[in-house]
């Protein structure tokens, strides 16, 4: 029988909370951390907008508020707002989110969504008014309904613990989103590092090509949904948040049927609580 002291029995106490504490730092982000960015809005290098983002990120939660006005000529054809905000808990399995809420007008209608949520499945959901042809469009089932997060959250994009924030795991992502009324999934796949500089914030980047899968929620016949989905010309720049170890956009860009559009951040500060 092998022999053992008590010291070997102190070791293996330290090493047990050495590990739980590993354990621990693994679970969380590191630390608190905010951001305000702002975005101007161009379609066809022709400014029409632009956008505002506002995130606290703490160890175990987080908020994100996102704006977005029209502004100058597109005006002149469809005036357009939008606010939304998302809340919940963030962990190293990613985020989940626990409310949900967006106002969106333009010239023809305003739409509502306010959305619950628990363990990354929807508990409740109101749409008003629903959308004027959701007779046609395909049903979103219960199943469907669960193993998501809402399209605010989705602009926050946790990286594990023991992996770079710059690179393929920056990127490299299948993200299941469901808007309260289309259900659809982003895939991101990684590209290129570069270089960014913008007010605020001046580092790498991680270029990420996105893809966009249409699951249910949207109308069969629809045009805009199949150009999508077959829409290759997608990409999205994420910048690191380094004490919540997460990464977030600084631009997007999605061709369109009438041109590219590119969300570019022109502001992008980054601080800790």
């Amino acid at each position: 029988m092998s022999e053992f002291n008590h010291s070997d029995v102190v070791g293996a106490k330290r090493l047990s909370r050495a590990f739980a504490v590993f354990l621990a730092l693994l679970a969380t982000p590191a630390a608190a951390e905010s951001l305000k960015a702002h975005y101007d809005l161009t379609l066809m290098g022709l400014s029409f907008g632009s956008a505002f983002a506002s995130a606290m990120i703490e160890p175990e939660s987080y908020r994100l508020d996102i704006s977005m006005k029209t502004s100058g000529l597109a005006n002149l054809v469809n005036n357009t707002k939008a606010a939304a905000t998302a809340s919940g808990k963030l962990a190293a399995a990613g985020l989940a989110p626990a409310a949900f809420a967006n106002t969106f007008s333009n010239a023809y209608e305003t739409r509502t969504t306010r959305m619950a949520l628990s363990n990354n499945s929807v508990r409740a959901l109101e749409v008003q008014p629903p959308p004027w042809d959701a007779a046609i469009r395909l049903p979103v089932s219960d199943d469907q309904k669960k193993n998501i997060v809402d399209p605010v959250s989705a602009l926050i994009m946790s990286v594990p613990a023991d992996q770079p924030l710059v690179g393929p795991s920056a990127c490299n992502r299948t993200i299941s989103v469901f808007d309260g009324v289309t259900r659809f999934n982003v895939q991101l796949s990684y590209v290129d590092t570069r270089t960014a500089k913008t007010k605020g914030y001046s580092g790498p980047v991680s270029i990420c090509s996105v893809r966009y899968t249409p699951i249910s929620g949207h109308s069969p016949q629809s045009a805009s949904t199949k150009f999508m989905a077959e829409n290759h010309d997608m990409r999205v720049w994420l910048a690191p948040l380094s004490n919540a170890h997460v990464v977030a956009p600084l631009r997007i860009d999605v061709k369109t049927t009438v041109g590219m559009l590119s969300i570019d951040a022109v502001e992008f500060q980054v601080g800790q609580k």
